[in-house]
């Protein structure tokens, strides 16, 4: 791969901009992918949440940990969620609870397979070890500047 500088210039690059770029970068193209297979990526993060639960959440429990994850908020979020009602993808119990419907687990299967050829399309000639760095560099900037990350 070609850099875009020289390693003295990346040095004094500034990584709001780097990690601006590759953040638009890996959402554009998971949010385009997902399109493909019809689907949103808030309605992806509610099937997964839904699918892998040890025990169903709540809808509110869902939306609650969603809702702030790339500055969704609340409202896109629950809009969200009903989509995936609509879809026929989940139920929701009297009590507000989500399960998968056999459409949504089939669904939720395809969706699946397709984020795990992005990751491997993503972490193509990156080692884990270069990868583990750049999550904890990128922490630490978080840190540094006061930041919080949407699971803190």
């Amino acid at each position: 791969m070609d850099y875009s500088h020289s390693d003295a210039e990346l040095i004094r690059q500034p990584v709001g901009y780097w990690t601006w770029a590759a953040y638009k970068a890996v959402v554009t193209r998971t949010r385009d992918a997902l399109a493909e297979v019809g689907t949103t990526q808030p309605q992806w993060w509610t099937l997964a949440q839904t699918a892998r639960a040890p025990s169903p959440r709540t809808r509110a429990e869902i939306s609650a940990l969603l809702r702030d994850y790339l500055d969704t908020g609340p409202e896109t979020m629950e809009s969200e969620i009903d989509a995936t009602l609509a879809n026929g993808w989940t139920t929701q119990s009297p009590d507000g609870h989500l399960t998968l419907t056999p459409a949504g687990r089939a669904f939720f299967e395809k969706a699946a397979a397709l984020q795990d050829d992005l990751w491997a399309e993503r972490h193509a000639g990156i080692s884990d070890e270069e990868y583990l760095t750049t999550m904890k560099v990128l922490q630490r900037f978080i840190h540094n500047t006061g930041g919080r990350a949407w699971h803190h």
